[in-house]
């Protein structure tokens, strides 16, 4: 659902003959539209699929050894970094030849849920047809040490030989990228306004001569709140720092509290600060919280902009109705600000809004027919430039600024045979000496001391520098109370959080209609839900170690068992007296749980569910949230 045509590619792609395969907990709209076949999974555990998949392949000699000895680093004994203990290597630790634990896929669909010959006949087909795209979106790593998820994913993609030529690929498919990779064909034009720093954040690096002297002064979301509350912070390897943060800035329109996990921990960390400033066009559960709101226009009110779809596509939007009331722009809002603090506003906003929207449409550009390089996209005229009162000289481009304007989008015209084709990794494949990769040994890393010696730099957990399943916090291994006995603990499902239809993330959740078409339900399996003796329509309560929401329920198939689902994006309602969210936002139930590189671990938690017992009415009968509306 990225902007611009991935449906469209994906399906032409199944047209052509390509067989699709979703891996994925839930038997999403995805599967419904693409799949030729779905492979249920339990949320955190990919890890495991894949090294029960990667022993198949070993033992059955169905991986590419003479890719992996040529490319890759870490794979066997025989081929690790100089330096290194020979014994630390990838096969070994899949056939546990050290550690006496085989990753078979038995061993593998005990954790991962998925059946030991479908986790056979998966690793079989991406062995053995060619080409194969194997690609992942970022949810299976939004998890408690997702890291790991991401090596054991890249390595068994490697295992492949899908690397550097036609079809073949390994990596990443999602927003931009989603059905489509390589360099963007068309790009927007930089707005023109300076870059400020900041003077008092910088991100942690493990580069340095000496890492205990590496300086990090920013927060992470998973860790935010409560360094608001307690008055410390991780600071890498430092460890605990003290802090005294005593205001909460809300401008430029975001749902940090929303949208970030340990939203209870959040409304905490708002009440304890002396102040709270939100800029919002309604209240919103930034808002809510806030001691100050500042009416901001809308897009619709602004001059306009311009935004990418997927690298063949460059959409643009203008100016719908000016402000209503007083409504006024970021710009306006921190630029009033700044002459307050005493800093040079014409030196941070040197230009007008509406120059800076003509600089983006100005300044964009689109690849020639030949792909040597790239020439204006669009064509502006004198008389253009007049009418907008801007400054700027005529040049000649595609398409004219009024048809651009008009129609809101250009697409890169694309036919069989043009000069757009990317490969990726191609020169690498052909000739790895002379094209090395960015790496610390020119090659792809399965063995990456690197990302291990980074992980600890940022002084919450470690990763091993190969790829190893470790349970993760509020994994499924936490829903058992006895894991060895398999006695189900206190909080006995999994919660996943995906998009979902009503909302863009947070966006649009105030829509009336989209309330009702899509009412928040908690969807979960339905031999669960006869388990709990619930059925459709039933009001439950849902909790975690973090907090409580209460939704209508949905019984369906389409859940993994073990699993349940819940749309992200729902802005709270925090019920005073019981502390329990009536809106079913997802992060009244996600913790902070600070990992790795400071990944958020949405996909990592652990619930229960049981019937609530008092009526709630449909979201869409709820006030709207909006601060002016007709009589």
């Amino acid at each position: 659902s990225s902007g611009g045509n991935p449906t469209y590619n994906l399906l032409q792609a199944k047209k052509a003959g390509a067989k699709i395969v979703i891996v994925d907990p839930f038997y999403s709209d995805s599967v419904v539209a693409l799949a030729d076949e779905w492979i249920p999974v339990r949320p955190a555990t990919d890890t495991a699929l894949l090294l029960g998949m990667a022993y198949h392949m070993i033992t059955n000699n169905l991986h590419d050894q003479a890719f992996l000895d040529k490319y890759a680093v870490g794979f066997d004994a025989e081929h690790m970094p100089e330096g290194s203990n020979p014994a630390d290597n990838f096969k070994d630790y899949v056939l546990g030849t050290y550690d006496g634990q085989p990753k078979t896929p038995e061993w593998a669909a005990q954790i991962c849920g998925t059946a030991p010959d479908t986790i056979r006949a998966f690793a079989t087909e991406i062995s053995t047809i060619k080409p194969m795209a194997f690609l992942s979106t970022s949810a299976p790593s939004r998890t408690y040490n997702g890291e790991q998820f991401c090596q054991a994913f890249l390595t068994v993609g490697w295992m492949t030989g899908n690397i550097g030529l036609p079809g073949a690929m390994v990596g990443d498919c999602q927003h931009s990228n989603t059905s489509y990779g390589g360099p963007s064909l068309v790009r927007a034009g930089g707005a023109g306004v300076p870059s400020v720093p900041n003077p008092v954040y910088s991100q942690p690096t493990w580069f340095g001569p000496d890492p205990a002297n590496t300086e990090w002064h920013g927060f992470v979301w998973d860790e935010v709140w409560d360094a608001v509350v307690t008055g410390e912070y991780t600071a890498g390897i430092r460890g605990k720092q003290p802090c005294n943060i005593q205001l909460i800035s809300h401008l430029g329109q975001g749902a940090a509290l929303n949208q970030s996990t340990n939203l209870i921990r959040g409304i905490e960390a708002h009440r304890k600060v002396e102040f709270v400033v939100t800029s919002s066009s309604f209240l919103t559960t930034n808002a809510k919280y806030s001691d100050v709101v500042l009416p901001v226009t809308t897009m619709w009110e602004r001059e306009g902009s311009l935004s990418t779809g997927n690298p063949e596509a460059l959409f643009v939007f203008d100016k719908v109705i000016e402000p209503l009331f007083e409504a006024k722009d970021d710009d306006w809002i921190e630029a009033e600000i700044a002459k307050r603090l005493g800093l040079n506003v014409d030196e941070l906003w040197p230009i007008s809004p509406k120059q800076k929207f003509f600089n983006q449409i100005k300044g964009s550009t689109v690849i020639k027919d030949d792909a040597s390089g790239y020439e204006p996209l669009v064509t502006i005229t004198a008389e253009d430039i007049a009418e907008w009162g801007v400054e700027g000289e005529p040049q000649t481009g595609r398409i004219s600024l009024k048809e651009f304007l008009e129609k809101g989008v250009y697409q890169v015209p694309r036919k069989p045979g043009d000069a757009f084709t990317f490969i990726a990794r191609k020169a690498y494949r052909e000739d790895p000496e002379a094209n090395p990769l960015n790496t610390s040994t020119g090659k792809f890393e399965i063995y990456c001391p690197d990302l291990s010696k980074a992980i600890e730099m940022y002084g919450w957990t470690t990763l091993a520098p190969i790829p190893k399943y470790a349970p993760p916090k509020e994994g499924y291994e936490d829903t058992f109370a006895d894991w060895e006995k398999q006695i189900k603990g206190e909080y006995p499902f999994q919660l996943i959080t995906i998009h979902y239809a009503r909302r863009s993330h947070s966006t649009l959740d105030n829509v009336t209609w989209l309330r009702e078409a899509f009412p928040q339900e908690l969807m979960m399996n339905s031999l669960d839900a006869e388990e709990l003796g619930l059925k459709t329509g039933d009001i439950v309560k849902v909790s975690s170690q973090h907090g409580t929401v209460i939704r209508p329920l949905l019984a369906t198939p389409r859940v993994t068992p073990g699993v349940v689902i819940l749309g992200q994006g729902a802005w709270a309602e925090i019920d005073e007296k019981t502390g329990i969210d009536r809106a079913g936002a997802t992060n009244t139930l996600n913790g902070g749980n600070p990992t790795g590189q400071g990944v958020q671990a949405y996909n990592s938690c652990v619930v229960k569910v049981e019937k609530y017992d008092q009526p709630l009415a449909p979201d869409a009968l709820w006030p709207q949230r909006i601060p002016l509306k007709e009589a």
